[in-house]
Formats: C-alpha cells, sequence, structure tokens
C-alpha cells in the first residue's frame, strides 16, 4: 500500500456497512479503499441475525436479495414482548417477512460485490488518527509488521463500530449509556431442536434467545439480572445453561460450544454524522441493543443512503452540500432505533407492577389498535421511515417506494444501476438526456415519480401539465427533494 496515493474515499471498517457502501461506490466509478484493521477472512462471530424487509429491499437493488433469501429462513412472525407477536403478512413489500440469517453470510455477499466493482482492500492496516483540511483528509495507520503510514484521501468514513477511531479522531463525543451488563453469549449445538427458527422469551429476571447459523450450530444470548458480574468473569455452558432453563424453561441439551463471551448493551448516537470530509455510518454513529434486531439494519441502511450522494459529489454531479442531507435524513432515524429498541428491551425485562401493568396495556392496546400496531412493525422492519420533505414540495417526496411493477419490470431491478428513475404513466415519453433512466408505470397510475437510488421519492407530480412543464425545463435529481 503506498501512502502517498491518493485515494479518493477511505472507508474505514469491512463490516456489513462499510461494504455495502464501498461496493455502491466502486460500481459508480469512484476509487476507494477499505482499510480494516482484522486480518481478510469473514467471521462467523457475528451478533446480527436477522435481514428486515427495508434492508432486503435495498439489497435487492443490488442484486442480492434473492440469493441471500435462499441461504436463510423466512419468519412472518416476530414475538416482542409480553406475548405480543406481530404479523409481518400484511407488509407493504415484496418481503413480507424477516429473513433469519447470520451476519457472516451477508458480508459474504457484500464482499463478493464490492472485490467485483474493484473495491482495494488493506487488512491487518490499524487507524491511530487523522486530521483533514479544505483539500481532504490524512489518515495516520499502522500496518502489521510495519511503520506507520499517511493515506490520503477526498473523503473518508468510518464505519469502524462502536469504538470507532474515526469517530474519536474528529472529536465526536458518544453519549449514551450501558442499558444491560453482563449478557453471556455462546455458539453450542443442541441436542433437542427448537420448535421456531427463533426462540425468544423472559421469565422475571431472565431473557434467552436462541437463532440457528444452518452449520448446525445456534447462537445463544442471554441475561440474568442476579447475575450482574464484570465481563472479565470466566464464563461457562452451565452458566448459558441456567439462563436458558430460566427463560425458556428448558436448555435444548446445549452441548460441544465452540465460543462463548459475555459483553455489554449500549444505547449510544453521536450528535453528528459528517464533521467536514468525515462521516460515520453504522454502529460508529450509533449502537442500540439488540431487541428487535434493528442494527446492521439500520446501518446497512446509512451506507444506502449515503452512498449514492457522496459519489454524486465526487462524480461531479451534485455539489457537497447533498452529503449533509446524509445527516439530516439518517440521525432521526438512528433516534428514533434507538427509542424502539430501548423501548422493546424495558418491556420485555419488564419486574415491577407499574412496568408490567404498562406493558401489559401496550401490549392489548397493540393487539387491538390497527394504525398502532402498523406504526410499530413500520419502524422495527425499516418501511415505516419518511426523510423531511422541503416546504411546498408534493406530499410522496421523502417517502419510500415499494417495489412496484413496471411495464419494463421491476423497480428495484431499475435501481440496481444506481441511477434515479422516473416513473410516468403509460404512453408518456420524455428525453431524460441521461440524468435518469425513464419507466412506465404498468397500471393506468397517473402520478409521475422519481425515484432516487435508495428508493425514496425525489419529486412528484399528479398532474400531466405540471409533471410535462418540469420536465421540459430540465428535472435536475440532485437539486430537488432534498430541503436546499
Amino acid at each position: 500500500m503506498n501512502g502517498t496515493t491518493p485515494r479518493t474515499v477511505i472507508v474505514v471498517g469491512s463490516g456489513p456497512t462499510g461494504l455495502l457502501l464501498a461496493g455502491d461506490l466502486a460500481a459508480a466509478g469512484v476509487p476507494v479503499t477499505v482499510v480494516e484493521k482484522r486480518p481478510r477472512k469473514v467471521s462467523n462471530l457475528s451478533r446480527a441475525f436477522v435481514l428486515h424487509a427495508r434492508t432486503l429491499e435495498q439489497l435487492d437493488a443490488r442484486g442480492l436479495a434473492d440469493g441471500l433469501e435462499a441461504k436463510g429462513r423466512a419468519l412472518d412472525k416476530l414475538r416482542l414482548f409480553g406475548g405480543l407477536t406481530v404479523d409481518l403478512t400484511d407488509l407493504p413489500s415484496r418481503f413480507r417477512h424477516l429473513l433469519v440469517l447470520p451476519q457472516y453470510e451477508v458480508e459474504a455477499a457484500l464482499l463478493r460485490r464490492a472485490t467485483e466493482a474493484g473495491v482495494d482492500f488493506s487488512y491487518e492496516t490499524e487507524v491511530t488518527g487523522l486530521t483533514q483540511d479544505a483539500d481532504g483528509v490524512s489518515l495516520q495507520v499502522r500496518v502489521s509488521g510495519g511503520e506507520p503510514e499517511t493515506l490520503r484521501a477526498v473523503y473518508v468514513v468510518g464505519a469502524d463500530g462502536m469504538r470507532s477511531v474515526v469517530r474519536e479522531s474528529v472529536g465526536l463525543p458518544f453519549p449514551g449509556k450501558s442499558v444491560i451488563r453482563s449478557v453471556v453469549l455462546a455458539d453450542v449445538k443442541l441436542t433437542e431442536e427448537p420448535e421456531n427458527v427463533l426462540t425468544a422469551n423472559a421469565v422475571g429476571d431472565a431473557f434467552a434467545f436462541i437463532a440457528p447459523f444452518g452449520d448446525g450450530y445456534y447462537r445463544v444470548i442471554g441475561w440474568n439480572r442476579s447475575r450482574d458480574v464484570p465481563e472479565s468473569e470466566p464464563l461457562g455452558l452451565d452458566e448459558i445453561k441456567e439462563v436458558a432453563r430460566l427463560a425458556l424453561g428448558r436448555d435444548y441439551g446445549m452441548h460441544d460450544a465452540r465460543w462463548m463471551s459475555r459483553f455489554h448493551s449500549d444505547e449510544r448516537q453521536a450528535p453528528a454524522y459528517r464533521v467536514g470530509r468525515v462521516l460515520l455510518a453504522g454502529d460508529a454513529a450509533h449502537v442500540h441493543t439488540p431487541a428487535g434486531g434493528q442494527g446492521m439494519n439500520t446501518g446497512l441502511q446509512d451506507a444506502a443512503n449515503l452512498g449514492w450522494k457522496l459519489a454524486a459529489v465526487l462524480n461531479g454531479r451534485a455539489p457537497s452540500g447533498l452529503l449533509d442531507t446524509y445527516e439530516a435524513e439518517r440521525h432521526p432515524v438512528g433516534k428514533a432505533v434507538l427509542r424502539s429498541s430501548g423501548g422493546i428491551i424495558r418491556l420485555a425485562m419488564a419486574n415491577r407492577p407499574w412496568t408490567l401493568a404498562a406493558r401489559a396495556a401496550l401490549t392489548a392496546f397493540l393487539s387491538r389498535v390497527r394504525p398502532a400496531r402498523t406504526c410499530m412493525i413500520g419502524q422495527i422492519t425499516g418501511v415505516g421511515y419518511a426523510y423531511p420533505r422541503p416546504r411546498g414540495a408534493h406530499r410522496l417526496v421523502g417517502t419510500r417506494v415499494p417495489d412496484v411493477t413496471l411495464k419494463e419490470g421491476r423497480l428495484y431491478e431499475a435501481l440496481r444501476d444506481g441511477e434515479f428513475v422516473l416513473i410516468l404513466p403509460e404512453g408518456t415519453d420524455h428525453d431524460s438526456d441521461g440524468r435518469y433512466r425513464v419507466t412506465h408505470w404498468s397500471s393506468d397510475r397517473r402520478t409521475a415519480l422519481l425515484v432516487r437510488p435508495d428508493g425514496y421519492v425525489a419529486w412528484a407530480s399528479d398532474s400531466a401539465a405540471d409533471a410535462a412543464a418540469d420536465l421540459s425545463r430540465g428535472l435536475d435529481p440532485y437539486e430537488i427533494g432534498f430541503g436546499s
């Protein structure tokens, strides 16, 4: 690795967030290097196990969803707290379920895509600090077995996790707190196969979760309120079994543990996602409790939002101010995920009379009131989030577009080129001058939509005359729909 060669973008961290972002940039023709302190290896010690509908849509827009669906197990019901089970079969998505799939399978698919797109990887390279100026960022690194080096890039994205060196180097705090301490985790074999794809329950002071890897091993996560010990405390399989019996009523004959660990679960969020030419994504920007399986999903959606904007700026299609909309759109989502995942875990672990009563009341309310239940499901699965729209913009601007059927095929297939897609009423024609792809509704719908590369509405018109006027003036996709 030559430290004197300038790089357009350096992504720090090769987890799911960093890999999706790097792949998007490379696919758009942006030279990108991923710096990772670990050796080149996809670890099977990941904690994430669930892909939600919105994330599957984003992966579909990259041609990856169907392959991952074939490897995972679909689950159309999600059990939360107090006996509340939510049905996902009515989701307004092609993916009316969650997909149970270990994180390493997601990483492997994203790594293949990034490699094929031409991403340059620098493994066993640890970032020790950075400085930035008006023209770029100087990243201080130490390559394993070598001397310190300085790498230069136009932009740096920190996707380097909760203990992000990138975030610390730009002076951003990471306020929040530990919600649960001394959580135990193990990868084990089971003598008895669980009845459900995901097994989870909380009883009294104990909580346990079991999910399959697909290779004969199962991931077990447990917590016992009465067993609050330091993370350095030795952990044995008997303790894992005890937590499972307390929470699930049985331990399923756990044996042959290949890995065990203690960890703590935090709720934290950086106050900003951009400082000059340095941006944060994924766990470097926000961490949540594992409740609802939203952590990895939120990071992947950060990357989907940031990638096309960064590519547009670097390819000269948009001013650098477009990058400010990344924080404006994704920071509120990260904050909302903190609230929802935190609420789920607190209600699941309720043990006082007033918290138990509140949980029972909320469970009854959500079971009976469909709009409230729909809102909750939309937040957990990601399909319910919309981005702020400029004053006076069409009501659809900033909203997510599901995978609608077009005369030319599916929308999320059309998005695979990483470009904007203009959907027009059938029989209407328009020359985009190469600025976006023109498609048509397969139905008699008359609304015209300009869909962003990440699947959200940038511009819309219900009037054929207004749409024609806007289009004739030259619709610049990078100057509309972002509040600028």
